[in-house]
């Protein structure tokens, strides 16, 4: 859907790096093997990010290192559109309301560093989690959103160990009850 939109490659995977998860940077040279394009094309497509203010940078020593700009007023639009694109928030919509002692519900691994995946690695925290009808709803929502979802259910006091297995860019929030 959203490569109609959009129709280079390397600008997609750029808004899904910065701004699907706000705590992710890079630099340019390490974009390079991660997308598999060449530095000019991804160059590019940084510096017409920062021209817009979409993306703030940096200076880590000699490196200019970008990251989304969270304070743009098009920041929460984008990254409620990439939601939708990845199709997490149907995900959140049909799990969260039925599943009993939720909690919390991050994203982890490839998609949370905004590396587009076929995968969508899920943790789902809470005391009391109906595991047999979140089955049932992750299959329903596999065949929609045509995605693999790989998920865990983890005890609430059991999170801070998971929490320190992951770096923050590889870990995003997607759900606290309030």
């Amino acid at each position: 859907m959203l490569e109609a939109l959009i129709t280079s490659k390397t600008r997609l995977k750029l808004l899904l790096k910065f701004f699907l998860n706000s705590d992710t940077n890079g630099y340019l040279r390490s974009l390079e093997p991660e997308f598999g394009e060449s530095t000019n094309a991804i160059r590019q497509e940084l510096n017409r990010f920062e021209k817009a203010g979409l993306l703030a940078t940096d200076l880590v020593g000699n490196k200019k290192v970008y990251h989304a700009n969270t304070t743009h007023p098009l920041f929460p639009d984008i990254n409620s559109l990439l939601m939708k694109y990845v199709g997490l928030d149907t995900i959140i919509d049909k799990v969260v309301n039925k599943l009993g002692g939720l909690d919390e519900v991050y994203l982890v691994g490839q998609l949370a560093k905004g590396n587009d995946s076929k995968i969508i690695d899920l943790w789902f925290v809470g005391d009391d989690i109906d595991a047999v009808y979140l089955l049932e709803l992750i299959e329903k929502v596999e065949t929609v959103l045509e995605r693999k979802i790989r998920y865990i259910i983890i005890k609430g006091q059991e999170l801070s160990e998971f929490l320190k297995t992951k770096s923050r860019d590889e870990l995003l929030l997607l759900w606290k009850r309030a």
